[in-house]
């Protein structure tokens, strides 16, 4: 009995570390994201809802949406949803209300699509679960609406492309109030902080003023730079934030259970290895196309402007780099606390992720006077 009571007390410390240190996790996110608390978003008012329906002020100002206010809940909730897609688009549905100049966005579901790696289509099942879901939410007396839908762009970042466009502007001419939002879901994992973008298409014939366009740089593949070129200047981004109240607390509990528990048990350096390789292939694409031109003597502003945004994009890759390698250090500490951490240590992965190399290709130099730089670096070291 006495051995019994001593295991209980052994294991006690360590259920209630582990949940510590997954509410301290939440909490972090929370954080590193600005969630919030805003109570007062969950009051609906519908006859205030209606009378917005009817008045459609969003016809008279193309850009009359300026926010969209997401709960933590129907935050998390995507963002797991878009990483059990992987590499794979995913779609579904938001459900909220308008509130003045912003989208409140209260809830999501999923919709059950057939996905590929650019892009996402829904048939005649997803527009039937779509239906029956929203009955069975009426039924329930759950008043929001469906404002808007949210797919995934893994690893290519947050813009709309020609297809989206399209379907974007089809659903804001009848099913206004609409929004469209989308979620990388790797550059997520890479970077700690969700990537996400709101955005509404211009109306039809509508030409916005030349200074408009994307409001920051954002580092899109060669293959996607054309596509997002052409449609960039048919919608607008709108500013997102996000907020939660007391009452999720059990709600964002569970969910943030199947989250840290993902995150607990993956690398970013491993899950998204196929993801870093296609980054760092596409930064050295554009790297050749800006010593082509230099070649050429062609000096510019465009040529040196090509080669910031290839530094900000090299840049980018370095930290989210660094920053997976000191999880995975973090982790061997916390869960392998009997073996040394030393970080200058060799972290040595299993077979099945090792890719073919010999023993002298993953030797590190002796000083870095023996490394020979390829190309790209030393034109970016000429030019600086």
């Amino acid at each position: 009995m006495s051995e019994k009571m001593d295991d209980q007390q052994a294991t006690a410390p360590t259920a209630s570390g582990s949940k510590s240190e997954e509410s301290v996790a939440l909490r972090n996110w929370q954080l590193a994201n600005g969630v919030t608390v805003m109570d007062s978003a969950y009051e609906y008012d519908e006859v205030e809802q209606n009378e917005m329906r009817s008045a459609k002020p969003w016809q008279k100002d193309p850009h009359y949406f300026k926010e969209v206010r997401i709960s933590a809940v129907a935050l998390l909730k995507m963002v797991i949803h878009a990483r059990r897609g992987g590499n794979l688009e995913v779609m579904g549905l938001m459900q909220g209300r308008v509130d003045g100049n912003a989208f409140i966005i209260m809830d999501t579901f999923a919709l059950p699509v057939e996905g590929t790696e650019t892009r996402v289509n829904a048939q005649a099942q997803a527009y039937e679960y779509m239906s029956v879901y929203t009955d069975l939410c009426e039924s329930e007396g759950k008043k929001e609406k469906v404002v808007g839908w949210y797919h995934s762009h893994p690893g290519y970042g947050c813009w709309l492309s020609g297809i989206d466009v399209a379907t974007q502007a089809l659903n804001q001419q009848f099913q206004e109030p609409w929004v469209a939002i989308v979620v990388d879901p790797l550059r997520t994992m890479s970077a700690g902080k969700v990537d996400i973008g709101a955005f509404r298409t211009y109306p039809q014939g509508y030409q916005p003023p030349v200074e408009e366009g994307p409001s920051e740089y954002q580092s899109i593949p060669l293959s996607k730079i054309e596509d997002f070129g052409v449609h960039c200047k048919q919608y607008y981004s709108l500013d997102v934030n996000f907020f939660k109240s007391e009452l999720d607390s059990h709600i964002l509990s569970a969910l943030w259970s199947t989250y840290w528990l993902n995150t607990l048990s993956s690398s970013p350096l491993l899950t998204n290895a196929g993801y870093i390789n296609n980054q760092i292939g596409d930064l050295s694409m554009k790297l050749r196309q800006v010593e082509k031109r230099w070649a050429r003597s062609e000096r510019t502003n465009d040529v040196m402007e090509q080669l910031d945004k290839a530094v900000k994009d090299a840049h980018t890759v370095c930290c989210e780099l660094s920053c997976g390698v000191l999880m995975q250090h973090i982790k061997r500490a916390m869960f392998n606390r009997g073996e040394s951490c030393d970080p200058n240590e060799d972290v040595r992965v299993d077979d099945e992720h090792i890719v073919e190399n010999n023993a002298e290709d993953i030797a590190p130099p002796v000083s870095f006077d023996d490394v020979e730089l390829p190309d790209e670096v030393v034109l970016v070291e000429a030019v600086n």
